[in-house]
């Protein structure tokens, strides 16, 4: 099954990356990430799977977490008309991911790397973050230099990033 936070868990300990994890109830919005992350002393951020109008381009948005998410300023700074969120099949067939458990932990999953990561830059200021490790009853913390240095060149994603108005 691609959703198994193990399988995120042994990707996470073959790159050497450091780590804390806590289970917890499906957390459904991001205020039932308020708890996970104050036990992990990390944020959260936002996490949105978007398409193009046409459905032929796929992107994993990550935002600081106190941010509006608005789609023309989005489409705007990656210079794409009309984005939209991405639909449920597409989400796990590209990133092995459900609704509710976004995550950019399911970017070891795009092997054909179809999903382009969109990283707001402010995010790159904090020194942990949260992420759910491909389920939402789980929430790990790591630090951004491992995310940006060691997870996502495994995955082979290099992000975009981007400004987003706070």
């Amino acid at each position: 099954m691609k959703n198994d936070a193990q399988t995120v868990f042994d990707v996470l300990d073959g790159l050497g990356i450091k780590y804390e994890s806590v289970s917890h109830d499906p957390a459904l919005s991001m205020d039932d990430c308020k708890a996970p992350a104050l036990k992990l002393q990390a944020p959260f951020c936002k996490n949105l799977f978007l398409q193009n109008r046409q459905g032929t381009e796929y992107f994993l948005l990550l935002i600081r977490e106190d941010k509006r998410f608005r789609t023309a300023d989005v489409s705007k700074k990656i210079g794409r008309a009309r984005l939209s969120f991405g639909n449920n099949e597409k989400l796990y067939e590209l990133l092995g991911l459900l609704p509710g458990a976004i995550s950019p932990m399911g970017l070891i999953h795009d092997k054909a790397l179809e999903v382009v990561l969109l990283l707001d830059r402010d995010l790159l200021s904090e020194k942990r973050l949260c992420f759910h490790p491909c389920v939402n009853t789980r929430s790990l913390s790591m630090s951004v230099s491992d995310f940006m240095e060691k997870f996502l060149p495994f995955t082979g994603h290099s992000p975009e990033l981007i400004d987003i108005p706070g």
